[in-house]
């Protein structure tokens, strides 16, 4: 049967899972790639953005597991691009360029609809105006026996797991403090949603923690 999990998930030392003040020339926040660092030079990110190289080893793999083999996605509009209200127009298609890493139907929420964007290499963007629970009921429909992943951004993972959806969560713990940003776990109790540690892996850069419920 098929899950739904948030994997890959960074978070930092202070708990946050973003940095603050995010724009079009600064997408992770103020000094929010910092809790990218184990992720970035790994060969699976390598290979991802089109460079030869990159390490392998555990992050390599956790990496792997966090983007490869999802029947579909579903993102924040926050994630999806720094536009704000009614889309202006058409000509913003995403961070990735023309072929995203997704490579699976894709669910953006937003309170303003819009028509579905087909990728390069398999992604298509469709925008869901009418909820979180619509984005899964059509993300299960399209992934079939397939996982779905809960991608981001904070807020996003945040109403899924506190509305009980989210099976598995996979978090990249950092060992830096980013001092401001959006706070990943503020209002939310995992201990009493269920959550256990099921798998806990120590690299240089960070700490892996598995929980399920």
């Amino acid at each position: 049967m098929s899950k739904v999990r948030v994997a890959g998930f960074c978070v930092s030392l202070d708990g946050f899972g973003a940095g603050a003040d995010q724009s079009l020339d600064n997408p992770l926040g103020v000094n929010g790639p910092d809790m990218f660092q184990w992720f970035f030079p790994t060969r699976f990110f390598c290979e991802m953005i089109g460079k030869g190289g990159g390490e392998t080893g555990p992050d390599n793999d956790f990496g792997t597991r966090a983007m490869t083999g999802f029947g579909a996605f579903i993102m924040g509009r926050n994630m999806f691009g720094p536009v704000r209200g009614p889309w202006p127009d058409d000509s913003w298609k995403g961070w990735w360029g023309p072929n995203p890493p997704y490579h699976a139907p894709t669910f953006v929420l937003t309170h303003h609809p819009r028509p579905p964007i087909e990728m390069e290499g398999g992604t298509t963007f469709h925008f869901v105006a009418d909820g979180i629970e619509s984005a899964l009921k059509q993300a299960r429909a399209a992934a079939g026996t397939k996982d779905i992943k809960i991608a981001g951004g904070v807020a996003t993972v945040k109403q899924y797991i506190q509305a009980g959806h989210v099976d598995e969560i996979h978090l990249a713990m950092a060992p830096v403090a980013i001092g401001r940003g959006e706070a990943l776990f503020s209002g939310i109790d995992l201990r009493a949603l269920g959550y256990k540690t099921v798998e806990h892996v120590p690299t240089a850069r960070a700490t892996h923690i598995v929980l399920a419920k």
